[in-house]
């Protein structure tokens, strides 16, 4: 076993348990909410008494020299999505979108669960789908509420709704992040 960075050996949580596959090259990951797997690219050694996971650059199958260039590439994402896995098991992720303008409002369709309405200023209304996974909450009529547990899928959907209206820097309406500032810019003088 070669000497491997700091940066790819990662400490494992007390109230997560980890389970390897060697054969297959699968991680499973049971925290306290949710349990979830991962394939890999790249061999992976688990140290049970310093209770870390280490990430090493041997490749699962034969690779190209080309492929064999970006094995560093491969090593990084692979440490960042099993932080990620740790983080997804063990806690709720959520995102919250603010509506910003006079008469932007979000709307639950009441006779369907899944179904949002968006009222964003245009001559129409939009609908939007709300995802099996996650689950979405108008708190108030300008308030979007986004939770799940998975953190890519939250935000892409947060992301999508977000790309119906984005904030424009003159007067500061869209839809905006929870926690979002903007720098708005000075209008034209005359």
């Amino acid at each position: 076993m070669k000497n491997i960075q700091k940066k790819y050996k990662i400490k494992i949580p007390n109230n997560i348990i980890i389970i390897y596959n060697d054969k297959k090259n699968i991680i499973t990951c049971i925290g306290s909410l949710k349990q979830k797997s991962l394939k890999l690219k790249i061999k992976l050694f688990i140290l049970k008494n310093k209770k870390t996971i280490e990430i090493s650059q041997i490749p699962v199958t034969k690779i190209s020299n080309d492929r064999n260039k970006k094995i560093k590439t491969i090593q990084g994402t692979t440490a960042a999505l099993i932080k990620q896995l740790f983080f997804e098991t063990s806690t709720t992720i959520y995102q919250k979108l603010k509506f910003i303008g006079l008469g932007y409002r979000v709307f639950n369709v009441e006779n369907y669960n899944k179904i949002l309405l968006f009222k964003l200023g245009y001559s129409h209304l939009i609908y939007f789908k709300i995802p099996k996974n996650l689950q979405i909450f108008c708190l108030k009529l300008t308030k979007l509420f986004i939770f799940g547990y998975n953190y890519q899928k939250i935000n892409q959907i947060s992301a999508i709704i977000r790309s119906y209206k984005k904030p424009e820097p003159y007067k500061g309406k869209g839809i905006l992040y929870e926690n979002e500032k903007i720098t708005l810019k000075e209008g034209k003088k005359i």
